[in-house]
């Protein structure tokens, strides 16, 4: 792309918009630009940009997103048949194995939900089309990262903050990249516990009729209900059943 097709307003005020998240739902401008690393004029440029289009309110201090920023969300999921295509698919997949079952995309150090079918709620988040993980320690998202060549699954966890969120997690770089050769080996990453407590995973790529990785699908089930070592055994061959059927359909 040639540097004058860049349009750099543009991009600050997308910067903005990612500033705000579950711990980040109200915003000052000083806030923002801290978060953000842009001047503050700048920020109150694009936040004021935003509210006077609707996608954000104001009150005189703090910016906080509206309803109507989900229109941005909606775009995606409304033009990529990909989510429509494998909801039945996933419908099905949770109701025989009588658990959550759910899709998702990598999207730089992060999982983006895209579809998802529930059972019970298993976490203490609620998880729905357009929520976000961080790769690494979720079971879709090591699926997806052991998909990548091997110096940009490594990039892409130079770039990730790595937190133990449980005193399962692992958080080593070299620990991770071993565990991503397992999963590109097997086909399959199992969680223990690793993103929440209490909270088992396993999860298989999506590949299209190429053999491309598009997507992951996954089962989530409480670990008190199954231990993480009788995953495989339990869900794997209904995972491999629509991942089979999922690539007949996917071009």
């Amino acid at each position: 792309m040639r540097e004058s097709d860049f349009v750099s307003g543009f991009a600050k005020g997308l910067k903005t918009i990612e500033a705000f998240g579950e711990t980040h739902q109200k915003l000052s401008i000083a806030e923002a630009s801290k978060l953000t690393g842009l001047d503050r004029a700048t920020v109150r440029r694009s936040l004021l940009t935003l509210a006077e289009l609707g996608y954000a309110d104001y009150d005189g201090k703090f910016f906080t997103l509206t309803p109507k920023i989900l229109r941005l969300g909606h775009a995606y999921l409304s033009a990529t048949p990909l989510p429509t295509i494998i909801q039945p698919y996933l419908d099905q997949l949770s109701e025989r194995a009588g658990h959550n079952a759910s899709a998702s995309v990598l999207d730089g150090t992060e999982i983006v939900y895209i579809a998802r079918a529930s059972q019970r709620r298993v976490m203490s988040i609620n998880l729905t089309p357009g929520s976000r993980l961080p790769a690494y320690c979720a079971s879709m998202g090591r699926v997806l990262l052991s998909a990548l060549p091997e110096s940009e699954a490594r990039a892409v966890l130079a770039r990730t903050e790595l937190k133990a969120n449980t005193p399962n997690t692992k958080t080593d770089p070299e620990e991770l990249m071993a565990e991503f050769r397992r999963v590109r080996a097997q086909g399959y990453a199992v969680i223990d516990q690793e993103l929440e407590i209490g909270l088992c995973s396993i999860a298989v790529p999506v590949a299209n009729d190429r053999g491309q990785t598009v997507a992951a699908i996954n089962i989530g089930a409480p670990a008190a209900y199954v231990v993480a070592a009788d995953m495989a055994e339990r869900y794997l061959p209904l995972l491999r059943e629509t991942q089979a059927m999922l690539r007949l359909v996917l071009r």
